[in-house]
């Protein structure tokens, strides 16, 4: 997907802070992952994706395949606004399925002068790399029904057929997840509302509004719901999950603060996956003046805790991107793309930017905590600030190390060993090398920028 070189801001000085294996296109404006899907022995990765960072500019469906989840090829739009269509301002969120060996994707149609974002379905003859003209699969709310949101479809195979669901919200201050029921595709029966939630803010996570980008996983005998917190204050907010028997109950998904709009494989031979987008942390100016913004999480496993929160670790082939023999990490210098690891906890570890520079991860085992203190991390005023804490964060048992951090320029995401998450972003204005203080007994490894 790279071709290796420098990645240049317009002013010709090298752009430190773009990512170089997450992914993203050279630039343009990227958000929502989509539809990912296994044809084959290759996997399909779509995204909602504008060819600048004018985000008036119609979304279309980027489009990424790899036989490896780690190394990707970045192909031409898969999808695209049909003029004066039901997507005419857009091609938003949904997902894919195989449908009698064809890809059929199901996603919201954004048209600006409609209430609601449109159901669609579109269909794929060439195995998944284009999608032909769309077609409505169920009406819009009625207006009775006081729906403030309603959007983004994610549909899966049942044994008696097919089922899907779409995010919404009420006016009454209820977020749901709506239900339909399908025996072949084409004809939908609405059913009662697989979950809904009044808004809970201050004692737990903010549940918002509505939710959008709903997904079903089945994990550990449970139906897992998978949602992004939306609110018509704040907009986006949180990704959260809940087991659809007791939806009362939500627990995060990512505890830092760059994760959203997470988007699920069911099945892969890496058992089922979360991706996610990035979103940036830093204000809008900056963003707007390198022509770039947002990125997407590594592939994620998961799984269902003891305590039923959805727990994630990267997939297996991320060690793919090393290159080289492991380094001592207490006092290495650094480019913008490596990985360290942590092996156990207590642990203080600084990522030094600059003398007056620097980010800090603290490993506490008795409160068993990791906490990302992004305070000191920029001196641009434009950058983001402030700390994110995951507790629960080690178990020794599970062999995994206590913290794999993985930094990609401005990206950081990290990995402790009980299977909790942080991503986050940071904006040094020092460039590489940079320096890394951490416990003896850590090790970092360089990795190489996406092909």
């Amino acid at each position: 997907m790279s071709d290796h070189s420098a990645p240049q801001h317009p002013n010709g000085a090298v752009d430190h802070h773009r990512p170089l294996y997450h992914l993203r296109p050279p630039r343009g404006y990227i958000n929502d992952p989509n539809g990912p899907i296994v044809v084959g022995d290759v996997t399909h990765l779509y995204f909602q994706s504008r060819p600048t960072v004018d985000r008036l500019v119609p979304v279309e469906w980027g489009h990424l395949t790899s036989t490896d989840f780690t190394t990707w090829r970045l192909h031409r739009p898969a999808m695209a606004p049909v003029p004066d269509g039901p997507d005419r301002d857009g091609c938003y969120s949904g997902n894919t399925i195989l449908d009698d060996g064809r890809v059929r994707a199901f996603y919201s149609g954004f048209r600006k002068e409609w209430l609601y974002q449109s159901v669609l379905t579109a269909v794929s003859d060439d195995g998944g790399y284009s999608f032909g003209p769309p077609s409505q699969v169920v009406p819009d709310p009625d207006p009775d029904e006081n729906a403030i949101m309603f959007r983004d479809p994610f549909v899966w195979k049942v044994n008696e057929g097919w089922r899907m669901v779409v995010g919404a919200g009420y006016g009454d201050g209820r977020s749901a997840i709506r239900l339909y029921a399908s025996a072949d595709l084409h004809e939908w029966v609405r059913l009662d509302d697989l979950a809904s939630l009044p808004r809970q803010e201050g004692d737990g996570p903010d549940t918002g509004d509505a939710w959008e980008c709903p997904q079903i996983l089945d994990l550990a005998g449970h139906s897992i719901a998978i949602v992004g917190t939306w609110s018509q204050v704040r907009g986006v907010n949180s990704v959260l999950s809940l087991v659809v028997e007791e939806p009362t109950r939500v627990n995060v998904v990512d505890h830092g603060t760059n994760f959203y709009a997470a988007s699920a494989l069911r099945d892969s031979r890496f058992g089922p996956l979360i991706f996610g987008w990035v979103t940036e942390g830093r204000e809008e100016v900056r963003w707007r003046e390198v022509g770039w913004a947002g990125a997407l999480s590594l592939p994620r496993q998961v799984w269902l805790g003891d305590d039923n929160t959805v727990r994630s670790a990267p997939v297996p082939t991320v060690r793919e991107l090393r290159v080289g023999p492991a380094a001592p990490a207490n006092g290495a210098h650094i480019g913008a793309q490596c990985e360290i690891v942590v092996p156990t906890a207590p642990a203080n570890v600084r990522l030094r930017f600059s003398a007056t520079e620097h980010l800090d991860v603290v490993l506490e085992a008795a409160a068993n905590s990791l906490t990302i203190d992004r305070t000191a991390a920029s001196t641009d005023p434009a950058a983001h600030r402030g700390t994110a804490t995951a507790h629960d964060a080690f178990d020794d048992a599970t062999g995994r190390p206590a913290a794999r951090m993985f930094i990609d320029g401005s990206i950081v995401e990290v990995f402790t060993s009980a299977g909790q998450v942080l991503t986050t972003r940071v904006y040094p204005v020092t460039p590489p090398p940079w320096q890394i203080e951490a416990p003896e007994g850590s090790e970092i490894w360089t990795l190489a920028a996406n092909d």
